[in-house]
């Protein structure tokens, strides 16, 4: 997957609701459920109950972000 086809799909997608999974150290899985909010040209952010939270889009290319849209 490009780099650029990622932010594309992200920045055309900003306000959606999003579901956001991260998968971390010792198999463990976080999820957060809120809005794409601000874009920039290397992290995007959700707004997760009043805070924001920040994501690479390498973190996305290499799977350890998944993002489903809601």
């Amino acid at each position: 997957m490009n780099i650029n086809i990622i932010k594309e799909n992200i920045n055309k997608n900003i306000n959606r609701n999003v579901v956001v999974s991260v998968y971390g150290l010792r198999n463990r899985m976080t999820k957060y459920e809120g809005v794409i909010y601000k874009v920039y040209p290397n992290l995007f952010t959700i707004l997760v109950n009043n805070e924001e939270k920040s994501f690479t889009y390498r973190d996305v290319i290499t799977g350890e972000v998944k993002i489903k849209y809601l």
